[in-house]
């Protein structure tokens, strides 16, 4: 493909991420038979057909996933190089960020990453969403900048970065029976009634799961929809709540906490941004920003 083609190359990135050669038509902002005929072009060049019909859609060849990631970063290459040459300062960056992210995230890296902006960028605002549904939409359309959490895979079109790995563990109040046991058992465990999270208001989880395998069973008096709510019930009831460890540090002061006397898989706390972001320079301080703060939590829970 010689340099002249560079607008092919343009059009085959945006069919790749797009998937649909309206949506990359509207991308780039050409009509639909423009885009249609840019991508018969790309298909001779490259001698296969790249996109074939399913139903009322297309999906893409195996060589067309083969060149996905390889075309879009020589995009991306290009047309940094091609973009003027800009003396970008964090400090005096004057911008609002959005952050969606649930309650444990926004209360565990929140501080850490104000207090380093206010050193390193005041004048940039933090507009915190709560985490409902995840979806492409908000971050493709720029109506939230980084989504922080349990992400999901949201597919090609989406970037996810590991900021740290989280386990679950067992809050209760000052004064607890359960404080008199430096490892609680999975017997004691299921003595007393639970409070857990689920934003689907799901009673089941891994840890019943892992229960189950010895014979016993739980009684979950409540399900709430975030880690500050199990942990206002627990700090005041009997009630044991099962919370992410690192995501709840700066929730539980004057609590018990004790590992789960049953084993279950990490979380990974992700953030993830819409590509198009990948070489704005503020944005990619502000990630790289979240990036480091995260790093001694990571060292820590490993």
């Amino acid at each position: 493909m010689q340099l002249t083609d560079f607008n092919l190359l343009l059009a085959l990135d945006a069919l790749l991420t797009e998937g649909s050669v309206t949506a990359a038509a509207e991308r780039l902002n050409l009509s639909v038979p423009a885009m249609s005929r840019k991508l018969n072009r790309i298909r001779k060049m490259v001698g296969d057909p790249l996109f074939v019909r399913a139903g009322r859609g297309l999906v893409p060849t195996p060589r067309a996933e083969e060149l996905r990631s390889g075309v879009h970063e020589v995009v991306e290459h290009a047309t940094e190089l091609l973009r003027k040459t800009e003396n970008f300062d964090f400090g005096n960056l004057r911008r609002t960020f959005t952050i969606r992210a649930d309650d444990g995230a926004i209360s565990t890296l929140g501080p850490k990453l104000l207090r380093t902006l206010q050193q390193k960028a005041p004048l940039v605002a933090i507009r915190f969403t709560a985490q409902g549904r995840q979806d492409v939409v908000a971050l493709r359309e720029g109506l939230i900048d980084l989504d922080i959490g349990v992400i999901d895979d949201l597919g090609p079109e989406i970037v996810r970065q590991t900021l740290l790995r989280d386990r679950f563990i067992a809050v209760f109040r000052k004064g607890h029976p359960l404080t008199k046991s430096r490892q609680v058992t999975p017997r004691e465990f299921v003595k007393y009634g639970h409070v857990t999270v689920s934003r689907r208001g799901l009673l089941n989880g891994p840890v019943d799961i892992e229960l189950g395998k010895h014979g016993l069973s739980r009684r979950i008096q409540a399900v709430v929809p975030t880690f500050m709510e199990a942990l206002a019930i627990a700090r005041n009831t009997d009630l044991v709540a099962t919370v992410a460890d690192q995501l709840t540090q700066n929730a539980r002061q004057g609590m018990e906490l004790r590992k789960l006397p049953v084993v279950t898989s990490e979380v990974t706390i992700s953030q993830a941004w819409h590509p198009r972001f990948n070489s704005d320079p503020g944005h990619r301080a502000m990630r790289q920003l979240i990036h480091q703060i995260c790093r001694p939590a990571k060292r820590e829970g490993d």
